[in-house]
């Protein structure tokens, strides 16, 4: 069963679908959706028996609220079935392999047909397209290459655009700035805790960064705050802008924040189908509520994906540069919530109050300790260079003043460590903000 691909154009304009009607594209997803459901049912043996199981067949999608009948699917179905039982065509078929780190356990492996590669570029495009890219323009990559997504996604999405790509990936900050530097390029891809480390080195290198010839920044692959997109702005005088993704799904470009309004990416929904639903219930939710964001593949061949519980907390909200609906600033994920005597805290909202602070720099971590039976938390920032100078009562000022906006904001009690300048651990690619002490259980 082939899925009609649109074919590759070197530097494509609006795809229709980017400016069809709501009623346009609900008929356009319907269709796909009957597609992917039949593919996955007749192809991948967990679907068929989960459908089976639930009693629900494909033909039973009717109207595409009838896609809550259907079951979801976690990380760990594709763990379970490592590496390849998720698959809907031969292995002769699949022409590339991705996966996951698998830190936490065995990797998640992603597979795509060569459809699938053109499908995914064609996105990627769309999205560096919609932040302002244009043919002509070069692109320093320097998300990370390999079996991760994220760098080769962002490189054949550039290059379909027409673009002239820097495959730089992540780490050798010094040269990273030196080709920053010496090949001008326009646009960076990266993630936003590491465009902290190489904004660190340019300004170590005693470089203007105003002088530079970049001019947008396109960041994602972790949350990050509407903070932090203020402070890399004016830190480094670029646009910058939200692109969102994730592996099991397709890779970077599932969604991307457009350059005229910057008000949270919008979901390519022609090929992904959003929903939000309660993370304890799986109720789906109606679109404007904060939940967790859920997506079925609508035209990928070799992973089909039905209902896929991403993690992610956010809210759908309407279409505002294009028809199809955005997601909100990804607040966090359900599974990197902490509770915190009693008080469910995310790693983004600690950020949101460290950056309201001008004396403290970007970086950050949150350590956890148990005193007895409560926990115990202290955050470690640190002082801007030219903030370094302040004498103790200074110092303790500011650290009030932050342990306040956590305590009012947030609702914890927490001691905040100041830190020298450039003293922790900087990211070369996804920040780990957290580091929890606490016996587990």
């Amino acid at each position: 069963m082939n899925m009609p691909i649109a074919k590759a154009v070197p530097n494509p304009q609006l795809d229709p679908m980017e400016t069809a009607s709501i009623d346009e594209l609900r008929q356009h997803q319907l269709e796909r959706l009957r597609w992917s459901l039949n593919h996955a049912y007749l192809n991948v043996p967990l679907y068929r028996q989960r459908f089976d199981a639930l009693g629900v067949h494909p033909d039973d999608l009717r109207t595409l609220d009838d896609l809550a009948k259907f079951p979801f699917t976690t990380k760990s179905d594709l763990r379970d079935n490592y590496p390849y039982g998720m698959f809907a065509v031969p292995m002769q078929d699949v022409v590339r392999l991705h996966a996951s780190s698998g830190t936490t356990g065995k990797p998640t492996v992603v597979g795509y047909t060569q459809n699938d590669i053109d499908t995914w570029a064609n996105v990627v495009a769309r999205s560096i397209r919609a932040a302002g890219g244009r043919r002509g323009d070069k692109v320093h990559i320097s998300y990370g290459y390999g079996l991760f997504t994220g760098g080769l996604g962002a490189h054949y999405g550039a290059e379909r655009l027409g673009c002239t790509v820097i495959p730089m990936s992540g780490g050798q900050t010094e040269k990273q700035v030196q080709l920053i530097k010496d090949f001008q390029p326009d646009i960076i891809m990266v993630t936003p805790s590491y465009m902290l480390n190489i904004a660190d080195e340019i300004e170590r290198q005693g470089i203007d960064p105003h002088k530079l010839a970049l001019r947008l920044g396109i960041f994602g692959a972790e949350p990050w705050t509407a903070e932090l997109r203020k402070a890399i702005e004016a830190r480094l005088g670029i646009t910058a802008l939200d692109i969102y993704g994730l592996s099991e799904i397709m890779g970077p470009g599932v969604a991307m924040e457009c350059a005229e309004t910057k008000d949270g990416p919008t979901i390519w929904e022609d090929h992904f189908y959003p929903e939000i639903i309660d993370p304890v219930t799986g109720e789906v939710l109606p679109d404007g509520q904060m939940g967790e964001l859920v997506f079925t593949s609508l035209s990928k061949e070799a992973l089909p994906m039905i209902r896929y519980r991403t993690r992610d907390l956010t809210r759908l909200l309407p279409g505002t540069a294009r028809p199809m609906r955005r997601i909100d600033k990804i607040t966090g994920r359900s599974d990197d919530m902490l509770i915190i005597r009693g008080v469910n805290v995310f790693p983004t909202q600690i950020e949101e109050q460290v950056l309201k602070i001008k004396q403290f720099a970007e970086c950050y971590e949150i350590h956890l300790y148990r005193n007895g039976n409560l926990d115990s938390v202290e955050v470690h920032v640190e002082l801007k260079p030219e903030h370094q100078h302040f004498n103790d009562e200074q110092q303790k000022a500011v650290a009030a003043e932050l342990s306040r906006h956590i305590k009012t904001y947030i609702g914890i009690s927490s001691r905040i460590v100041l830190q020298p300048a450039h003293a922790l651990k900087r990211s070369e690619g996804k920040a780990c903000h957290v580091v929890d002490k606490r016996p587990k259980a």
